[in-house]
């Protein structure tokens, strides 16, 4: 679910917090060796999400915040920030050529430059997260 969250509103808040879960506690955040990426260049997108971006002529870059139950992947485009807020068990990554990851959840899709080893391994930590996180049956979704 794509959504503008440049302005305080709690049904927003709210529909983040019940699609991938409340954020991490400070305790979990070190824990985990933190939860946010490093910022990531976006190489190509959905219509959409590319429809946003071309509004502006800044450089195009977003990041990803883990969640306990998703993960929300952030970015913005003039003075406005989006939110592509996507649980687990929508989430799907594939690692392309020429170091690319693709991340992609219903009709949406962003693809990320991964040229460090910085975002490899956030990568890597991610799909972790995620294989442990995934519900086992249709009760827990």
């Amino acid at each position: 679910m794509l959504l503008n969250v440049s302005y305080s509103d709690k049904k927003i808040t709210k529909k983040i917090d019940e699609a991938v879960g409340k954020p991490f506690t400070l305790k979990e955040r070190f824990k985990m060796g933190g939860i946010g990426s490093p910022k990531l260049g976006i190489a190509k997108a959905s219509v959409e999400i590319y429809n946003l971006l071309i509004l502006d002529n800044n450089t195009n870059i977003c990041n990803i915040e883990m969640r306990p139950k998703g993960i929300i992947v952030g970015f913005r485009s003039l003075l406005e920030s989006y939110a592509l807020v996507i649980p687990y068990y929508k989430l799907t990554i594939y690692k392309g050529d020429f170091a690319v990851y693709s991340v992609h959840v219903d009709n949406h899709f962003i693809k990320v430059r991964s040229d460090t080893k910085a975002i490899q391994k956030f990568f890597r930590k991610l799909l972790d997260h995620k294989a442990d996180n995934l519900p086992t049956s249709i009760e827990d979704l």
